[in-house]
């Protein structure tokens, strides 16, 4: 589809929203999914997802609650495709902290954009690779456009922004305007949405890094870890669905995501030990 505008649920003005491009990220989403319905919001739960993902890996984010909107890449240019291929992406701009798995397309980031086409007055957008710790329904009354840093390693990532967690008031005319933008002769987003979006809220308000908490700050910067404030939990880089390199370092983090996956056995993070 080339506008995406379905009616929303009677009732629901609000929604947090994520995007599947993969069975992967639809395995992701499940925890995400899981995690959110524990937190007892009202708001609407809603995945975005792409015809790439099979309808088997689907049927369990329905079957959590979850409402699904098909939708399509957006209409992107050919030299536009061919700058955000994978191979070129990662060579011109490579990831040298972690490694992002072999499922990771960087063209489909862009799909998160179509959340401004959605038939919601305001949006809480989460990365399927999150989940979600403590209610977080305050976050609606922010304004647009709010992300946290994208702190994991030192200070210095104080500058950037993260979006994994952003909110935001969808609206055509927002959706028009970035088209306008994204897709210009010779751009080039090295971290795809993450650094289209940062230009173009190129204001945007900080959130705690509390509401979007990087994994790597676990083994980075371990004095900045609190088990009982961190709301969100962010698994940047390595999934914990996947065997790498880290998941030795990461196991207490792995353990509770899959604890959600599974939705049995869940602890409640505010009692888990912190990094040694």
């Amino acid at each position: 589809m080339t506008a995406l505008r379905p009616a929303r649920p009677a009732g629901h003005a609000t929604a947090y929203v994520t995007l599947v491009t993969n069975a992967d990220f639809a395995r992701g989403a499940k925890a995400l999914v899981r995690s959110l319905t524990r937190t007892r919001s009202p708001a609407d739960i809603c995945v975005l997802h792409t015809r790439a993902v099979p309808t088997a890996a689907l049927a369990p984010l329905a079957e959590l609650g979850a409402r699904l909107v098909e939708t399509d890449l957006l209409p992107t240019s050919g030299p536009f495709n061919t700058a955000h291929a994978r191979a070129r992406i990662h060579g011109l701009a490579p990831f040298t902290k972690g490694v992002k798995p072999a499922f990771h397309t960087p063209l489909d980031n862009f799909c998160k954009l179509r959340l401004w086409q959605l038939d919601y007055a305001r949006v809480v957008f989460l990365d399927a690779d999150t989940l979600v710790l403590q209610n977080i329904d305050r976050l609606f009354d922010y304004p647009e456009f709010c992300a946290a840093p994208n702190v994991y390693e030192s200070l210095a990532d104080f500058h950037r922004m993260n979006s994994g967690v952003f909110t935001a008031r969808p609206d055509p005319a927002t959706f028009a305007r970035m088209l306008d933008r994204l897709d210009t002769p010779g751009a080039f987003w090295p971290r795809t949405d993450q650094s289209f979006l940062q230009a173009f809220f190129a204001d945007w308000h900080g959130l705690p890094v509390f509401d979007n908490m990087l994994q790597y700050v676990w083994f980075n910067l371990p004095d900045l870890w609190s088990w009982p404030e961190i709301r969100v939990l962010h698994f940047q880089y390595e999934k914990p669905w996947q065997d790498h390199a880290k998941a030795d370092r990461l196991a207490p983090l792995i353990a509770l995501w899959r604890a959600f996956e599974r939705g049995t056995d869940i602890p409640d993070p505010a009692t888990l030990p912190g990094p040694r």
